[in-house]
C-alpha cells in the first residue's frame, strides 16, 4: 500500500509520502541506539516530567489532532477528540505509576540479599494499525518510554500524518534525543528492522496474518514480541439483564469506531426468552443511527477507513446471506462517494457462514440465541478469537460461570469491553499474546533481572 492520506469520506488524496530508503532507516536506527543510552540513564522523575508535558500538549491540541484522525481514517470527530484525550490520561498514568511498577522487588531467599530488578531493553519497534491511530501508539509508547526504552513507530500506511503528528508531540514535550521516531516505511521493510541487532523487541496490533509474520520474524531473531490481533467478541444478554440498558450498550459496543475495533461487540448471544424483544429494539436502534460526514458532530457512523474494508464487509454479509442468514436491516453500501456502509443486522446465521466464523470489521452485528448459560458459553467460545466478552446479568452465580467459562483475555459484566490503563489488555487464542497497559504492560519490554548477594 502507498503511504498516503486519503479522506475516506470523499476519496480525495490529501498528501502522499515517499518511504524511507535504506540509508535513512540506518540513520534512524543509529539515532535510536544513541537515544537509548540517554533515556535509560534518566531518572523516573525526568521521564515523568516529559511524559506529563506530553499529556498537556495532547490536551491543548486535541481538537486539531482529532480532526486529523477523522480526515485520515473516518472516525466521527467527537470520538477522535476523545481518543486524543484518552492518550493524555494514559501518559499521566504512567508518569505517576512507572517508578512503582518497576521498583526493585525484595525476595526472601537463603542469600544475604536478593531482589528482582527491572531494566529497559533498548529500541522497541511498534507496528501499529489505523483504527485508533493515536491510542494504539500511546498505550505502547507511554509505558515503553517511562521504562527507559526508546520507540520506533511503523504506522499504518493510510495514517502517515497522524504518525508524524505523534512524533511532533513527543519532540515538543522534551523527548528531543530521538527517543520516539516515526518511520515512514512499507510493510516489506519491517523484516530487516526487526532483524537489526539494535532493535530489541517488537509489538504489533493488527490482523492475524500480520501478527503471524511479525512473530515468526521475531522468533527467528530470538526477540520478544507482543501481539494484539483480531477479535470476535461476544455480547451476552441473559434473562435477568436490564434490557433497555443492554440494548443501548449493545448498539454503542457494535458501532464504536464505525465498527472497526478489535474489542467491538460482534456476536450478540441472547437468552431465547428475551431474544425477540432484544432483536426488535436492537434493529430499530441500528436503523435510527445517522450515517454521514464524520466531521459533523451529530454523525453516529462515518465511512470505513478504506475501499477494501467496504469490499470485505460486503462480501462477508453477502456470503452469509447466501448461506442462509436472515438480513434484518442494512446490508448495502451508501452514497455515491466515500466508504460508507449501512448499519447491518444478521440473524439465524449458519455455523459456517462468515458472519459466524470471521471477524466483521464494520457496522455488522450477528445475532444468536441461547437456551441457557451453558449454550451461551459454548457459542461465545466457538471462535478462533479470545479478546474480550461482555455479559449482562444480575445473577451472581451466572456471573461467576461466565467469568470462569469464557476463554478470553477480558470479561466485562454489565459493561461494554474497553481498554483502560489501570488494567491489562490482551487476548487468548488467535487474538494474540502478551499484555498492554497496567503493570503488566510496562513489564513486557524490560529485562527481569535476578540479583543474589551471598
Amino acid at each position: 500500500m502507498a503511504i498516503a492520506s486519503i479522506n475516506p469520506a470523499t476519496g480525495e488524496t490529501i498528501r502522499t509520502f515517499e518511504a524511507l530508503d535504506d540509508a535513512a532507516i540506518e540513520a534512524s536506527l543509529a539515532r535510536a541506539s544513541s537515544a537509548f543510552r540517554v533515556n535509560r540513564e534518566r531518572s523516573f522523575a525526568e521521564r515523568a516530567t516529559r511524559m506529563r508535558r506530553t499529556a498537556e500538549l495532547l490536551e491543548l491540541r486535541k481538537n486539531d489532532l482529532g480532526r486529523l484522525i477523522t480526515i485520515e481514517m473516518g472516525k466521527p470527530v467527537k470520538a477522535a477528540v476523545s481518543e486524543v484525550a484518552k492518550c493524555a490520561t494514559t501518559c499521566r498514568y504512567y508518569a505517576e505509576h512507572a517508578e512503582g511498577y518497576l521498583a526493585d522487588e525484595p525476595v526472601k531467599t537463603d542469600a544475604k540479599e536478593s531482589f528482582i530488578r527491572y531494566e529497559p531493553l533498548g529500541p522497541v519497534l511498534a507496528v501499529m494499525p489505523w483504527n485508533f491511530p493515536f491510542w494504539q501508539v500511546f498505550r505502547f509508547a507511554a509505558p515503553a518510554l517511562m521504562a527507559g526504552n526508546v520507540a520506533l513507530l511503523k504506522h499504518a500506511s493510510n495514517v502517515p500524518q497522524c504518525a508524524l503528528a505523534i512524533e511532533e508531540v513527543f519532540r515538543d514535550a522534551g523527548f528531543t534525543d530521538h527517543e520516539f521516531q516515526t518511520l515512514l516505511i512499507g510493510s516489506q521493510q519491517v523484516e530487516s528492522i526487526i532483524g537489526d541487532e539494535r532493535v530489541r523487541a517488537v509489538t504489533l496490533t493488527g490482523s492475524e496474518p500480520a501478527g503471524a509474520s511479525v512473530a515468526s520474524i521475531a522468533a527467528k531473531h530470538i526477540k520478544k514480541a507482543v501481539l494484539e490481533l483480531g477479535g470476535s467478541d461476544p455480547f451476552i444478554v441473559m434473562l435477568s439483564a436490564n434490557l433497555d440498558e443492554a440494548v443501548a450498550t449493545a448498539v454503542k459496543a457494535r458501532i464504536v469506531n464505525n465498527g472497526q475495533s478489535c474489542i467491538a461487540a460482534k456476536r450478540f448471544i441472547i437468552h431465547e426468552s428475551i431474544a425477540d424483544a432484544f432483536e426488535k429494539r436492537f434493529v430499530s436502534a441500528m436503523e435510527s443511527l445517522k450515517v454521514g460526514d464524520p466531521l459533523d458532530e451529530s454523525t453516529d457512523i462515518g465511512p470505513l477507513a478504506t475501499p477494501q474494508i467496504v469490499d470485505d464487509i460486503e462480501s462477508q454479509v453477502n456470503q452469509s446471506v447466501a448461506a442462509g442468514a436472515h438480513l434484518l436491516t442494512g446490508g448495502k453500501r451508501l452514497g455515491a462517494r466515500g466508504n460508507f456502509y449501512a448499519p447491518t443486522v444478521l440473524a439465524q446465521i449458519p455455523y459456517d457462514a462468515p458472519a459466524a466464523r470471521e471477524e466483521t470489521f464494520g457496522p455488522v452485528a450477528s445475532l444468536f440465541r441461547a437456551r441457557d448459560v451453558d449454550e451461551a458459553i459454548r457459542i461465545a467460545n466457538d471462535t478462533p478469537f479470545g479478546l474480550g466478552a461482555s455479559v449482562w446479568t444480575i445473577d451472581r452465580a451466572e456471573m461467576d460461570r461466565f467469568i470462569a467459562g469464557i476463554d478470553t483475555g477480558q470479561v466485562f459484566i454489565n459493561a461494554m469491553v474497553a481498554s483502560d490503563p489501570r488494567v491489562p489488555f490482551g487476548g487468548t487464542k488467535h487474538s494474540g499474546f502478551g499484555r498492554e497497559l497496567s503493570a503488566y504492560g510496562i513489564r513486557e519490554f524490560v529485562n527481569v533481572k535476578t540479583v543474589w548477594v551471598g
